[in-house]
């Protein structure tokens, strides 16, 4: 299925898929997903013959999985590096099989240890393991070995920082997008007839309907027969803005609203090339609201699963959706100008490229049609963030910081946005120092509330109160005092009370009263053991570890009779105040 839902049209019956490699066996072709060819040939390669057909010969087995002339570039710069190092080895092999295991273990210590070259490294592993001749043996066991990923070095957006880039991005689509409406209603006045005929603004309506209808304003020729913009005084000048910028958005316009919607849904910079235009969807009883179905790009994802289906509404003024009503108005006329000049191209982002007639060599992007392109390089990111005197590139850490504020993952699997983009964020790192240090409080004075809150003392006070647990050193300052200014807590609660004194006369009885919960416990159901025992068993372990295991253990085995009774009314609920 396509990803707008239509049935996949079968090949003719004599169709022959396009051989991989010539006969010579040196030359591979790569074709895209849009169907276009990239041939590498393995003859440049300084290796000698014999290497050069078992390279070409594994590129063409792992080229069966691409997509992208990206990916057989990225293997390209692999292989030639391989032969660059060989040949500053001196390596006498003339076939992969004769590779050595020391030049694998050298080549591979080489590339971990220079800048950029470890992703070289991780491709050649792929392609050199497609060789039959490196199927078994030690060198095949050395390329097994996996690389392993670098630690991150990319990190979210500060709050200062990210309200710098949205304030930039913001500021610039806006301008490029009142400019659009305000001549856009300009032209409907004029397609309406509200205008006198013959006045400057039927005839700036006149130019902007020729504008809609070729993506120029009209031109005459100047000196040297170089195009001028033939009614520069009335349209104010021949700068692109005052002249098919009034219809279109410029590339670094696009770009600012590729930013906002990387800010808001995190989407990769890589999708804006091919990014189908957004449906709007039926909502049921709904009328203030629009819901568009986007279709998000997911190449990673493996054939078959390229695209994933959003539903983004537009609510009002601050909702998801309404960004992508705004895209929809500003990039209109391109698009309508597209549909009339290649009918079926159904893509966003679309913008007046600034000279008309060249395209471009990266045919994993799409060719602009007529004077209209689609999407941006790196090269055109990087001249937006210095015009706008930013520190970095605004797309991989505006996509990571959507990710992390988001808290799930958008384009990308759930391993990847825990391994890659949650857990070495420093940001991320930092808040969570802040909700583990409140989490560490927490259980702090749970466990302090359950502790033993009195004190240990060796020989009883004459002027102290005995209670069955403890001693009181002050009943009328207890925390929760009677109607007759005595405490009103039970005895059991004297052991969380600051005024409790336990001397050792005290330990028997306790130890015994432990020693009978301890039983008690495996019997009683676990929430009414948490309604009832639970918090008296935490302050009494705490008791034992104070005053020491073994002594209150022993101590347990020195109970009388009394202190087998008042140890029986306890737990029978019969010793009360």
């Amino acid at each position: 299925m396509s990803p707008r839902g239509r049935k996949a049209v079968l090949p003719p019956a004599d169709f022959q898929a396009t051989p991989r490699t010539d006969p010579s066996g040196l030359r591979v072709t790569v074709i895209n997903k849009s169907g276009l060819e990239k041939a590498f040939d393995f003859a440049d390669l300084e290796v000698p013959a014999p290497m050069q057909r078992s390279l070409a010969a594994a590129y063409a087995r792992q080229s069966t999985g691409w997509n992208f002339h990206t990916s057989a570039d990225n293997y390209w710069r692999a292989v030639t590096t391989f032969a660059q190092f060989l040949k500053a080895q001196g390596h006498p092999a003339q076939d992969l099989d004769e590779l050595s295991l020391p030049t694998v273990k050298l080549l591979r210590q080489n590339l971990l240890q220079a800048t950029g070259t470890r992703m070289h490294l991780a491709n050649l592993r792929r392609l050199l393991r497609q060789d039959p001749q490196l199927a078994s043996g030690p060198v095949a066991e050395e390329l097994a070995r996996p690389v392993g990923r670098p630690p991150s070095t990319r990190q979210s957006l500060e709050d200062e920082e990210y309200e710098q880039v949205r304030r930039a991005a913001r500021a610039e689509f806006r301008a490029g997008l009142l400019r659009i409406r305000e001549n856009t209603a300009h032209l409907k006045r004029y397609r309406s007839g509200e205008m006198v005929e013959g006045s400057r603004d039927w005839r700036i309506g006149r130019i902007l309907e020729h504008l809609t209808a070729t993506g120029d304003v009209p031109r005459t020729a100047g000196p040297n027969s170089k195009p001028q913009v033939a009614n520069s005084k009335l349209l104010g000048g021949g700068n692109p803005l005052r002249t098919w910028g009034r219809l279109f958005l410029t590339r670094p316009e696009l770009i600012s609203l590729a930013v906002l919607m990387t800010a808001q849904w995190g989407w990769n910079m890589s999708m804006y090339h091919r990014v189908p235009v957004p449906v709007p969807v039926p909502s049921a009883g709904e009328t203030k609201t629009i819901t568009y179905q986007v279709q998000v790009e997911k190449h990673r994802a493996g054939e078959g699963r390229w695209w994933d289906t959003e539903n983004i509404t537009d609510s009002g003024a601050d909702s998801d959706g309404r960004l992508i009503t705004l895209a929809l108005e500003a990039t209109a006329h391109a698009r309508a100008l597209v549909a009339r000049l290649a009918p079926g191209t159904d893509l966003l982002m679309a913008y007046r490229v600034h000279r008309v007639g060249l395209g471009h060599s990266d045919h994993d992007r799409p060719q602009p049609v007529g004077p209209i392109g689609f999407g941006f390089t790196g090269y055109d990111v990087d001249y937006w963030r210095k015009r706008h005197r930013l520190p970095r590139s605004p797309f991989q850490p505006l996509r990571r910081t959507a990710t992390v504020e988001d808290g799930r993952p958008l384009q990308h699997k759930q391993g990847t946005h825990e391994s890659i983009y949650v857990l070495p964020d420093q940001h991320v790192q930092k808040r969570s120092r802040v909700v583990f240090a409140a989490g560490a409080n927490e259980a702090f004075q749970q466990a302090r509330d359950f502790a033993f809150k009195g004190q240990l003392a060796n020989r009883p006070d004459p002027s102290h109160q005995e209670t069955a647990a403890a001693d009181c050193a002050d009943e009328q300052a207890g925390p929760q005092p009677a109607p007759d200014d005595r405490c009103g807590a039970s005895f059991l609660a004297c052991l969380g009370c600051g005024n409790s004194r336990v001397h050792t006369g005290h330990h028997p009885r306790l130890a015994l009263l432990h020693q009978n919960l301890l039983s008690l416990q495996s019997t009683l159901p676990d929430r009414h053991w948490a309604t009832t025992w639970d918090e008296f068993m935490h302050r009494l372990d705490n008791l034992r570890e104070r005053v020491g295991e073994a002594a209150f253990d022993y101590a347990g085995r020195q109970a009388t009779e009394r202190d087998h009774m008042i140890v029986n009314l306890l737990l029978n609920g019969e010793l009360v105040r």
